[in-house]
């Protein structure tokens, strides 16, 4: 692990939404769209290199209000961009979310046949998101991307997803969420752990030095230089099976909130087990500066306070010993819920539909995004602990039983049902705002 280094970013040319943090609470908007004339969506994205905000922009009139444009593999080929620079993007981004749907573990409920469309097809072109305090700021947003994209016939609205975070900061299963986030060099931004040295540029920022000493980006430097990809998924949750499961293996009140914590990896207010191990503590939960700043290897590195398999530990080991270098692995996760919060202490589904809206932001979706899907969410071989899936996100078989290390005598849950469902999602490219100027200067 190396030291820091005085690094600098050119922020007025990254797109806001890689870096910052989301506000907190904050409505968001996911607008799709596809590119039916060439030379409209060049113009599409002339514009867009106005409406988007760059990662300089945190002190203008509109405060934490913002706009990020996103292209698929499938809108660069429809703007024309050369096959030669298209060929020089990652594999993953260039195949598509839909057709790494095995790697995914997007199979049976969770496959591309049965998305929402028309996530998943070749239709998606580009994808621009509104971020905000709350909805009326957001409609401010809005307007700025509607300026992007207003009177272009040729560009067709074809999807839209509202989403938003709620002032207790928690999704529908009822845990904090966005609680991590990495420390990034050159970006300015804290990170949430205070223990972790912050990561090369190159990680998140292409063009950049990354952990390995490298600097991928596509070509020509134009177009890849302070760009960054970001996978995109609409996850359903069936927060009735989620509750039936906790009632059903506890048996108290307070055991059911334990099971949940050690699932987890942090109590339902936010305090995470490797500083809270005995109990809930509200007011650590509520600390930023606090609640996020620990690590695991030297006080718990068998799981016994916060067990291996737990989500947070799965979805970021942190100095924890696993197969594979965990800084490879970081990236920047971002989250919204949508639709309504089912009532406190319903164990029925009502039929409506409820869930996430995940962003993941890096400059290697294959060894960031793919690899945590894969080795880390959907098998336990990293931590010596077999073909398990993650408690929560994992694609659970109905079969595996989640384990819980405890003295004398582990404790063995009720074998795992599939608590969420992958709706549609894909790959995205997130330019400069200097390359979303260079896709719309392209000439035949």
């Amino acid at each position: 692990m190396s030291a820091p280094t005085d690094v600098t970013l050119e922020l007025d040319d990254i797109q806001r939404g890689v870096l910052s943090p989301r506000p907190t609470p904050y409505a968001a908007t996911y607008l799709v769209f596809r590119i039916d004339d060439r030379d409209q969506g060049r113009e599409l994205m002339r514009r867009a290199g106005t409406a988007a905000t760059s990662a300089a922009d945190t002190s203008s009139p509109l405060g934490d209000t913002w706009v990020s444009v996103a292209v698929t593999h499938w809108g660069l080929q429809a703007l024309g961009v050369p096959r030669s620079s298209l060929d020089s993007f990652a594999w993953e981004f260039r195949q598509g979310m839909a057709a790494r749907a095995r790697a995914l573990h997007d199979e049976g409920a969770s496959a591309p046949r049965h998305w929402e469309p028309p996530l998943g097809t070749h239709d998606v072109h580009v994808v621009i998101a509104a971020v905000a305090p709350d909805p009326p700021r957001l409609e401010e947003a809005i307007d700025r991307a509607r300026s992007a994209y207003d009177r272009l016939p040729g560009v067709t609205a074809i999807w839209r997803q509202d989403c938003y975070a709620l002032p207790s900061e928690k999704e529908h299963f009822g845990y904090l969420d966005g609680v991590s986030h990495p420390a990034v060099e050159g970006s300015g931004i804290p990170g949430s752990n205070r223990l972790e040295v912050p990561l090369k540029s190159g990680e998140f920022i292409l063009g950049r030095p990354d952990e390995l000493g490298g600097s991928a980006a596509p070509e020509p430097a134009v177009l890849g230089r302070n760009g960054s990809y970001a996978a995109f998924r609409k996850l359903h949750q069936d927060v009735a099976a989620f509750r039936r499961y906790l009632k059903d293996s506890s048996t108290t009140a307070q055991d059911e909130e334990l099971i949940a914590a050690k699932i987890m990896g942090r109590w339902r207010g936010g305090a995470p087990l490797a500083l809270a191990p005995e109990h809930d503590d509200p007011a650590l939960g509520a600390d930023p500066l606090r609640r996020n700043t620990f690590f695991y290897e030297q006080e718990d590195p068998t799981g016994f306070t916060t067990p291996r398999g737990c989500h947070i530990r799965r979805a970021n080991p942190r100095d924890a010993s696993v197969a594979g270098e965990v800084r490879l692995h970081r990236m920047i996760r971002r989250g919204a819920v949508y639709g309504p919060p089912l009532p406190d202490g319903v164990l029925e589904d009502d039929g409506v539909d409820r869930g996430l809206m995940f962003a993941f932001i890096g400059a290697h979706p294959g060894r960031q995004f793919e690899f945590v899907q894969s080795e880390w969410m959907n098998d336990g071989v990293f931590f010596g602990d077999g073909h398990t899936k993650d408690p929560v996100v994992g694609a659970a078989d109905g079969r595996t039983r989640y384990t819980v290390p405890r003295r004398p005598v582990r404790r063995r849950l009720a074998p795992l049902p599939r608590f969420v469902v992958t709706r549609g999602g894909e790959y995205c490219f997130l330019p400069s705002l200097s390359a979303l100027r260079w896709l719309g200067d392209l000439r035949d």
